[in-house]
């Protein structure tokens, strides 16, 4: 009995042929050799593959429809992997199966645009409290003429002579395996199936053209360089008009005059002169969240902190906020007129501290007169 292709795939005689490659697909799944090795089970995957072969090509079932031999002029049917295509096999076991994309075929001309990434300066100020910063960026956006199609309103696409809209040109290829099917796309549409006769003259048929544009970005309370904000939708068009991808701001907070950023932290260094230092004294300090009037303790020492609680910057993903550490450096003075040498003598005497005996101090560095007052108020 003639074998029945048909029935081998599962399919009627008047199936498409979409419905061939599902079929084939959902089989080779089942069948092939590294799933289930039985002799048995690779019998049956040679006849599938056989059958595949003739069905999916116009030429043989039409041959074989009419009752002749669809291998007459290939010499005949061989062994094992005879006139199946290894790419088939790769789809069969890689891809979804049925849904838009799926297997071979003319790939679309809408596709999907890149992501983008931009990076935008903040100023401490914004980047801590958060709010609202303009960006002009540069990327592709719909062309305004063709709207995206790529070619003048009433021109279609015309199918491509080559592949016959099939979008690729196949090539059998004999093989110590016997024939081997190989798949390209093909060269004229560059596998799409159809041909812009006449390319839309702004975009040059692509769907889309470069623009520069400003969008506002929301900059979230706390974030620091290096965050990356998404916005979703706002990247490169795609080709074709598609949709586009995101785009991703990579924030750089402006080195700050004042304060620097560790962690949720912010530090400054307010200097002091060496009595104020001694006596104590209150310092005016212009804060992010604005003035405070913080108290120096008599007898402060150089590289004192004072911590502001929650003074600092929020949490980015949390609650609450760092602090704001200032630092105490005490300048010593470097030239005195008479009378405040005087003084600064009378001081020493009533200190006991007449001489600096060239006492020896620790690693942190040398001992003289000053660094000795500069204890002695404590």
């Amino acid at each position: 009995m003639p074998t029945d292709y048909y029935e081998i795939l599962g399919v009627s005689r008047d199936a498409s042929a979409d419905e061939i490659k599902k079929a084939y697909r959902r089989l080779a799944r089942q069948l092939h050799p590294d799933v289930n090795p039985d002799p048995e089970t690779q019998e049956r995957f040679k006849e599938v593959s056989k059958a595949y072969e003739v069905l999916l090509d116009p030429k043989k079932r039409e041959m074989y429809d009419l009752g002749g031999d669809p291998f007459g002029q290939n010499g005949g049917a061989g062994g094992f992997g005879q006139s199946f295509s290894f790419s088939d096999i790769m789809d069969a076991f890689f891809s979804s199966g049925g849904g838009p994309g799926a297997g071979r075929g003319p790939r679309s001309r809408v596709q999907r645009g890149q992501d983008a990434l931009v990076r935008l300066e903040l100023d401490l100020n914004l980047a801590v409290f958060g709010g609202t910063q303009d960006l002009e960026i540069d990327t592709a956006v719909v062309c305004g003429t063709c709207s995206g199609a790529g070619l003048p309103d009433g021109v279609d696409f015309q199918t491509c002579p080559t592949c016959q809209g099939q979008g690729e040109i196949q090539q059998v290829q004999r093989s110590f395996l016997g024939q081997v099917m190989t798949t390209r796309p093909c060269h004229q549409c560059r596998g799409f199936g159809t041909i812009n006769p006449s390319p839309c003259v702004e975009c040059a048929g692509e769907g889309r053209v470069r623009s520069r544009r400003t969008i506002t970005i929301k900059v979230p309370a706390g974030v620091d360089s290096g965050t990356r904000i998404q916005l979703r939708g706002q990247g490169e068009v795609g080709p074709g008009g598609g949709p586009a991808g995101d785009l991703y701001v990579e924030v750089i907070v402006v080195k700050h005059p004042v304060f620097t950023r560790e962690g949720q932290d912010l530090h400054c260094t307010v200097t002091l002169p060496m009595t104020a230092a001694a006596l104590g004294t209150v310092i005016e300090l212009e804060t992010l969240d604005g003035t405070e009037q913080i108290e120096v303790e008599p007898g402060a020492q150089h590289g004192q902190a004072i911590t502001l609680p929650a003074r600092g910057v929020p949490r980015l993903r949390g609650s609450g906020r760092g602090d704001l550490v200032v630092h105490l450096e005490v300048q010593t003075p470097t030239k005195l007129d008479p009378r405040q040498e005087e003084l600064l003598q009378e001081l020493a005497n009533l200190r006991d501290e007449e001489r600096a005996p060239g006492a020896v101090a620790g690693a942190g560095g040398q001992s003289n007169l000053f660094s000795r007052l500069r204890g002695a108020f404590k």
